[in-house]
């Protein structure tokens, strides 16, 4: 195992550590529990927009802390779900009197935890509402889940839900926003290496030297099927077919594309995929309106990419154009 670590026990402590340090002009980090929270919180009658999962995906959840996205984040260990203390503080920290949206990816662990977290805030008079993101076409079950797991969508969704808190839209308002960007966006992705957790030492599943992984899970889980390497072109074919499919998006649509890098794949080539999307989609008579292309969902230095499509309308796209400003993500600002 080469990574730049200390100790294996201390990743996200001194990880949490530097993130505080780069962007204490964005965020203040709060430990013992271990949450992140946007320097001016909590924001008095906004709605909070509150997320979390396992570190190992920067910059998802902490990355998109700040004005305009999450007011507040929970970092488990890697690729752990944090604690229902970690959910109940930050939510307390955020609270501005107009309630608190939780943006939970469908793994069994998140789920639960923010269900308890949610109950304890309401013992607490905190006003809380819940919406879980599934928008992974690639399979129905996996190892972590009971149903589609929550990937692409849920940074499109923390943006555009972001966006409507700021505008100071009620929290129902907010939440149904958000399950209609959840019910209008599909997801896929695919591994060329798998990535290695430090506490394990070993690589998380193995891939032969001339294989990939069709479906991939972003801790590793495995997907539809294991074919040999093929030229990007296939590769957005095998993951563009299912994800267009699905809803369908149909000849007409506008949609945000977002090309996703799990880790280890370099802008160069999510250009490739990009470029080869945009194919894809112009002979399906799908216009790309808005893109994301980057690493923003990341499965440590897993090597591969992510394809996700939003159908657009006229709200979500001036919604996904308003301004934001945190670590991971800023524009207009």
């Amino acid at each position: 195992m080469k990574k730049l670590i200390n100790n294996t026990d201390d990743v996200v402590s001194e990880a949490l550590q530097g993130f505080a340090a780069a962007h204490k002009d964005l965020v203040r980090v709060v430990t013992d529990p271990n949450y992140i929270v946007r320097a001016d919180a909590p924001v008095r009658g906004k709605v909070a927009l509150v997320s979390g999962g396992g570190s190992g995906h920067e910059p998802m959840h902490g990355g998109f802390v700040g004005m305009g996205m999450l007011d507040a984040a929970c970092p488990g260990e890697v690729f752990t779900s944090p604690t229902p203390d970690q959910m109940l503080a930050a939510t307390k920290a955020v609270d501005g009197g107009a309630g608190v949206l939780h943006i939970v990816k469908n793994y069994t662990g998140d789920i639960m935890n923010f269900e308890m977290a949610a109950d304890l805030a309401g013992a607490e008079n905190i006003d809380v509402a819940a919406v879980v993101i599934d928008d992974d076409v690639a399979v129905q079950d996996s190892l972590y889940t009971a149903g589609r797991r929550g990937v692409g969508a849920t940074v499109l969704a923390e943006k555009i839900c972001g966006a409507a808190a700021e505008q100071r839209r009620p929290l129902a308002e907010v939440a149904d926003l958000c399950r209609r960007v959840n019910a209008n966006a599909r997801s896929m992705g695919m591994a060329l290496t798998p990535c290695t957790v430090p506490a394990a030492g070993k690589p998380t599943f193995e891939l032969g030297p001339t294989e990939m992984e069709i479906g991939i899970g972003i801790h590793g889980e495995p997907g539809r099927e294991r074919k040999t390497v093929a030229p990007a072109s296939e590769v957005v074919e095998m993951l563009a077919t299912p994800v267009a499919d699905d809803l369908p998006f149909s000849a007409g649509d506008r949609v945000l594309a977002f090309v996703n890098s799990m880790g280890g794949t370099p802008l160069i080539e999510l250009y490739i995929v990009y470029n080869e999307l945009g194919r894809f989609l112009s002979a399906r008579g799908i216009e790309i309106s808005r893109n994301l292309i980057g690493p923003y969902i990341t499965s440590l230095e897993m090597q591969g990419c992510s394809i996700t499509l939003l159908k657009l309308d006229d709200e979500m796209t001036a919604l996904w154009d308003a301004p934001v400003n945190t670590p991971g993500l800023r524009w207009c600002v």
